[in-house]
């Protein structure tokens, strides 16, 4: 209990500082591996909110003390948060701030995390294909793992069923069918980001109707344009599709087409609306027992986060460095900014687009 005989709201500077700069800090927990406890001190983000609050019960106190002072008039006391403490502009230059930093601390990893994405879905794709092959029971090496090909108990689900594979030393079984699809939707989602510095929302609406072309009036060249839905902004895109998203945006559609060589079409939900899309040839789906399925932007964050763990990569402070969908979007706008494509009046705090695109 800090400063305890205190029976008015009048505090002294020395008090409201000392408050301050305990409110500045705040206790983590960590437990490492051995599952031993240590309690740290970690610098708390967000202060102005609390800041705001107590501004506004002591503004609200001198409002009632000048409505009814017989009862409020003995509990009215100067704020002790300046008004300045809480200004929109040094909440905004500190929000700014930490995005800046957090995308220079996560720029020299992207391409560690590419190639891991790359690595991770290849491995992936040799295990399962050497798991197909190989006889149920024998042991088999794809993959950098060494595993042991396990008789499938049930085939629902999947036309063919789902290829399991035991280790040998553990004993512990591992669904390849899954993690071969985990892998290649991780790296598919890591790639469209990074190339084209959308946001995940608009990444899950991706659907076949967005790959459109637009022809050259002076050439007749033929551009592959991304179509963007409004989402954020409220305004639609067409991006360039350069050669190497092209090769992404194909394995995707090859990998969902059905026998007929179509899209299926599939029914989202959309957590912002809180009702059910009309069915869409969306882009990013996969298959869930026996139907086809969107991605959930939920769960790209998930496969993302889980792709930079296996990496082993830490931030400054030596804990594992978090990376969320929207880094992308930070980075690619970075690097427009820095190759002289975009300046800061093209895209004020990331709000408009930072890339050279085509607008309807």
């Amino acid at each position: 209990m800090h400063n305890p005989g205190i029976s008015s709201l009048r505090l002294a500077p020395d008090t409201a500082i000392a408050w301050k700069q305990r409110l500045s800090v705040k206790s983590v927990t960590t437990r490492d591996a051995d599952g031993n406890v240590t309690e740290t001190t970690a610098e708390r983000i967000d202060t102005i909110s609390c800041l705001t609050a107590v501004r506004a019960f002591y503004l609200d106190i001198g409002q009632w003390a000048a409505e009814d002072p017989a009862r409020w008039t003995q509990w009215a006391a100067p704020s002790p948060v300046r008004r300045e403490e809480i200004s929109p502009a040094k909440t905004a230059s500190r929000r700014k701030s930490r995005m800046d930093q957090r995308t220079r601390e996560r720029i020299p990893v992207l391409p560690a995390l590419i190639t891991a994405v790359d690595q991770g879905r290849k491995d992936a794709a040799a295990r399962l294909a050497a798991a197909a092959a190989a006889v149920p029971g024998n042991l088999f090496t794809a993959g950098g793992a060494t595993l042991r090909k396990t008789v499938l108990t049930s085939t629902a689900g999947r036309a063919n069923g789902r290829i399991w594979a035991e280790d040998p030393v553990t004993g512990s079984r591992r669904d390849l069918t899954r993690e071969e699809d985990t892998a290649f939707w991780t790296w598919a989602a890591v790639e469209v980001l990074r190339s084209t510095g959308i946001r995940l929302e608009e990444l899950t609406e991706l659907s076949h109707h967005s790959l459109v072309q637009y022809r050259l009036p002076s050439t007749g060249e033929l551009i592959p344009l991304l179509h963007i839905a409004p989402s954020k902004s409220d305004v639609e895109r067409l991006l360039v599709i350069s050669p190497e998203l092209a090769d992404v945006l194909a394995a995707v559609i090859a990998r969902v087409r059905d026998s007929t060589g179509a899209v299926p079409l599939v029914v989202a939900y959309d957590v912002h609306e809180c009702e059910f899309t009309p069915p869409m040839p969306v882009l990013f789906q996969h298959h869930v027992g026996a139907d086809s399925r969107p991605v959930s932007a939920a769960t790209i964050r998930r496969w993302v986060t889980s792709a930079l763990e296996g990496t082993g990569i830490t931030d400054a402070s030596g804990q594992p460095l978090a990376f969320k969908p929207h880094d992308f979007r930070r980075i690619f706008a970075t690097d427009a900014k820095i190759g002289g494509v975009a300046s800061d009046a093209t895209f004020p705090g990331k709000r408009e687009r930072p890339w050279p695109a085509l607008r309807r």
